[in-house]
């Protein structure tokens, strides 16, 4: 089946999604809308949420993202820091127009960080105003912009920020900030019937109606290369040559796109010194079965739990981390009568779960160890679910590495720094004029939109639209 890290789990009648289940871009006119209007078949039911989702803050106060207006939601900052309001409402106020100038920028160049002089003057010419806003806040992290602002808002922005962009607010690029923080308030987030994996099932049989081939469970070994280095196509583990007409399109992450099947020898100098230093993170998840009344009880189905500040005790990560809860939808329930099917997100180090093992049992304690704290954890900050909920399953990132082959089970994309957006950022382009990359881990980032927002514009590359 399609998906890789964004498919789904099924279970003793549950089918639990693999993400947080906040998709983006969904809306009328937005980008989802218009790659369905060119493909033969239904675009995935989707719902806009309404909150988006609530940040449980240390102290277990809720703020409620999304799903009203901008007034209502200026509203509930004044309510809910209210040792900071109005610097509270000014950040989120100078975001707004920021997020409209990237949007505006994506929708000209796909891949703003390797613009020419001549674009540039283009989208400085047709908007000139939008151009200098880009220009500015190109380098600068969210951060910079916190002037007058509490620790307690900062604890609710970086909750948020690690979340989506893995960095917290003295790290993350402002321009990505600006574009994930006021999503929920803009367009809206939403939930899709089955999850992910319909958006992963849809296009597999577009693929199919247009023509095209999917095979599954055939692996790939490595590009294949004509006496000149260009890339003629792929090798399969099999033995088999699958030629390339056109082009070769990689959904692997970046690591396994260049060192894997490129070849590290094959990658340019300045690329490998990149990946050098480029991180990633991997997640560990919990699938629960909970009762209808248990989330009757929350105050939205998606919660983001915020990390608790570290006081010194000798307590293990999950006590301080945070996590993001996401039942299934009332009209989506995906589990058996009375229950809900709920995914746990949770990040992890991958190599803490890549040390040598002589056997499966060492990886077996692992996930027990990491269970337990987990578990303990989501009954201190969600304690409304009391015994309403079950644990089905869990997956760890040598279990992501099974299912997908990312390199070390690196499933949640890579840090949205500034450099993300500085020239020589990993876009969709690589050193190969018919080799692309798409997904997580490439330019703009960001989830399941992101990766529709590359593969969209490595598409047009590889056959311009008229």
């Amino acid at each position: 089946r399609g998906g890789g890290c964004a498919g789904s789990f099924q279970k003793f009648g549950y089918d639990f999604e693999t993400t947080a289940g906040l998709y983006g871009s969904w809306g009328r006119g937005e980008l989802h809308e218009r790659v369905f209007a060119e493909l033969p078949v239904e675009t995935p039911e989707a719902r806009r949420l309404d909150p988006a989702y609530v940040v449980r803050l240390p102290d277990g106060a809720d703020v409620t993202v999304g799903g009203g207006s901008w007034a209502e939601f200026e509203e509930t900052l004044r309510a809910s820091f209210p040792e900071c309001a109005a610097s509270a409402v000014e950040f989120y106020r100078r975001l707004a127009p920021l997020a409209s100038a990237v949007g505006g920028a994506l929708e000209r160049f796909p891949a703003p960080t390797e613009t020419s002089k001549l674009q540039r003057a283009r989208l400085a010419a047709a908007d000139p105003r939008a151009y200098r806003r880009l220009a500015a806040a190109r380098a600068e992290t969210v951060a910079e912009h916190l002037s007058g602002t509490s620790p307690r808002f900062r604890d609710f922005l970086d909750a948020q920020l690690r979340a989506f962009a893995l960095v917290p607010g003295d790290e993350c690029s402002y321009l990505f900030a600006a574009s994930a923080l006021t999503a929920p308030l803009r367009g809206g987030l939403y939930s899709l019937r089955g999850g992910a994996a319909s958006l992963a099932d849809a296009l597999t049989e577009s693929i199919k109606r247009s023509g095209g081939v999917v095979r599954f469970d055939a692996p790939v070994l490595r590009l294949a290369y004509d006496a000149a280095g260009r890339a003629t196509g792929v090798d399969l583990l099999s033995g088999e040559n699958v030629a390339a007409t056109r082009a070769v399109v990689s959904n692997l992450t970046v690591w396994d796109t260049y060192g894997k099947l490129a070849g590290a020898g094959r990658a340019p100098a300045e690329v490998r010194s990149r990946l050098k230093t480029l991180r990633g993170r991997s997640a560990y998840l919990l699938f629960l079965g909970a009762d209808e009344e248990a989330i009757a009880r929350l105050p939205a189905t998606h919660l983001l739990a915020a990390a608790r500040p570290d006081t010194g005790a000798d307590d293990d990560d999950a006590a301080r981390s945070e996590f993001f809860f996401n039942s299934s939808p009332a009209w989506d329930a995906r589990a058996p009568a009375g229950k809900r099917a709920v995914t746990v997100s949770t990040f992890a180090d991958s190599e803490d779960w890549f040390t040598f093992h002589e056997d499966e049992t060492a990886h077996e304690e692992q996930d027990a160890a990491a269970l337990e704290a987990w578990w303990a954890r989501l009954h201190a900050a969600v304690p409304e679910l009391g015994a309403g909920v079950e644990v089905i399953e869990t997956l760890t990132p040598r279990d992501y590495y099974e299912q997908t082959r990312r390199r070390l089970g690196l499933v949640c994309g890579t840090p949205r720094t500034p450099a993300a957006y500085a020239p020589g950022a990993f876009t969709h382009r690589t050193h190969l004029p018919n080799l692309f990359v798409v997904g997580d881990t490439v330019f703009p980032g960001g989830g399941l939109s992101g990766a529709t927002r590359s593969a969209l514009a490595a598409a047009n590359e590889i056959a311009p639209p008229r």
